[in-house]
């Protein structure tokens, strides 16, 4: 009709079906062309200007929304969908208590008492307040039985007022009566999953599948449940089975990769994270996998090359970045660790060791004058002996024999029992510890 710029006649009630159609659609402009339309054949219809409030409220224009509800407020305090929004403004707003006093005067009206009970629950979680919460979710539940989202609800207030027993008790009743609810099942296999109950667990997951045997997540709990016991090759099976009904496998053949790699079956692990990759070739984890599989066999060349692949992928990952760092220095190649080690220093300055293995490679590849200037900062958040000996041992490569001796003698000072292996290191200091040693005894004497 709007294409053709035609205008034809709907009744009220078929105005609301296509206002409500772009609601649920979240199509909030088509549902307000339609609003505007109703207005215009029907200017006095209540129903449409509450619709017209549901979109203000979306929209978050509580002025505009606020001015309505002023103006219907007198003609619908008998009208659900109109409490609802009423209720809905002050949530909005973040006025709970306010939005529970209303839906508890709409309860009165005897309609839609599944969702208000809904309503004031998660007011009441918004409160915090899980003992009211888990009273209308109860209610909820009595008006719909099978309404997922408060029986879920309901497990949670369990959990958040540290009610294990009742819970169970409240699952087990439930599942008396409804023993084909998908929701209670996974429900009851988590509830013993988080307590370690890993067989019990397992029957609830059993259950489920049984019901639905397409309930590909559900197969990855119970996988989760043999790993959790040790039983890796029980769970590799089950992940067998969630292959067969997956569409992205990348994750599942990781999974199994893990399971092998538990069991030290390295060949069989390698080739799981291998068929990952194939799946998705952007796969970091499954990449940083097999370096280290790699680094166990004695193949560091291959465990640098996925190391490096993942890192790039995952460039935040501060892990990876020690990794990369790591096998980067054992392989020779200082200059491209430098990068890694930069970034750590960074991202984590109160860890010491980033500092001083930062420092430590700049000396490895002569760069004292950048050495001295990396030490300089580590200094002002790590007061450590180690930090000056490196300095000591830069100055005196850069031939500033004062300012190294300086650096020394503060050194032994915060820590003289680390001289012995500095020596060893930079062997530039050894002479020069006796001397700074000598020169402190005869100031001291």
């Amino acid at each position: 009709m709007m294409e053709n710029n035609d205008e034809f006649y709907f009744d009220t009630e078929e105005l609301e079906d296509i206002i409500v159609y772009y609601l649920e659609l979240g199509d909030f402009n088509y549902a307000d062309n339609a609003v505007n339309y109703g207005l215009k054949l029907h200017p006095n219809s209540l129903d449409i200007k509450i619709k017209r409030l549901e979109i203000l409220l979306e929209w978050e224009d509580y002025n505009t929304a606020k001015e309505l509800i002023d103006e219907l407020k007198g003609s619908s305090m008998e009208n659900t969908d109109f409490m609802v929004c009423y209720a809905k403004y002050y949530s909005n707003l973040g006025n709970p208590r306010k939005a529970i006093d209303i839906c508890k005067k709409a309860l009165e009206l005897k309609e839609e008492e599944n969702f208000l009970h809904n309503f004031i629950a998660d007011e009441y979680v918004n409160l915090g307040d899980p003992f009211n919460a888990l009273k209308h979710y109860r209610k909820a539940l009595k008006e719909d039985p099978m309404d997922e989202y408060s029986l879920e609800n309901c497990m949670i207030c369990f959990s958040d007022l540290n009610k294990s027993e009742e819970a169970i008790a409240f699952l087990n009743e439930y599942l008396d009566e409804f023993a084909y609810s998908e929701t209670a099942w996974f429900e009851y296999g988590q509830f013993y999953f988080n307590r370690k109950n890993y067989e019990e667990a397992m029957k609830g997951y059993d259950y489920l599948l049984a019901i639905n045997s397409g309930s590909v997540g559900v197969y990855a709990n119970k996988a989760a449940c043999y790993e959790a016991l040790g039983q890796y090759q029980k769970a590799v099976e089950v992940y067998e089975e969630m292959l067969e009904l997956e569409y992205t496998k990348a994750f599942t053949f990781y999974k199994i990769g893990l399971c092998y790699k538990a069991q030290k079956q390295s060949i069989m692990a390698l080739n799981a994270f291998q068929k990952s990759l194939r799946e998705d070739p952007q796969f970091y984890l499954a990449m940083m996998e097999q370096s280290y599989l790699y680094e166990e066999m004695g193949g560091m060349k291959e465990a640098l090359h996925f190391a490096k692949e993942a890192t790039m992928l995952n460039d935040s990952n501060l892990d990876y970045q020690k990794r990369l760092a790591f096998l980067f220095i054992d392989s020779g190649k200082f200059e491209e660790s430098l990068a890694c080690l930069k970034k750590l220093v960074d991202a984590e300055p109160s860890r010491f060791y980033n500092w001083y293995a930062y420092s430590e490679v700049l000396m490895l590849l002569g760069e004292y004058e950048d050495a001295v200037t990396i030490l300089g900062k580590a200094i002002k958040v790590h007061d450590r002996a180690e930090l000056y000996y490196q300095l000591s041992n830069c100055y005196f490569n850069l031939r500033n024999t004062e300012k190294g001796s300086e650096s020394l003698q503060k050194a032994l000072s915060i820590d003289s029992s680390l001289a012995t292996d500095m020596q060893k290191k930079y062997p530039f200091i050894k002479d020069e510890v006796k001397k700074v040693k000598a020169k402190v005894k005869k100031k001291n004497s």
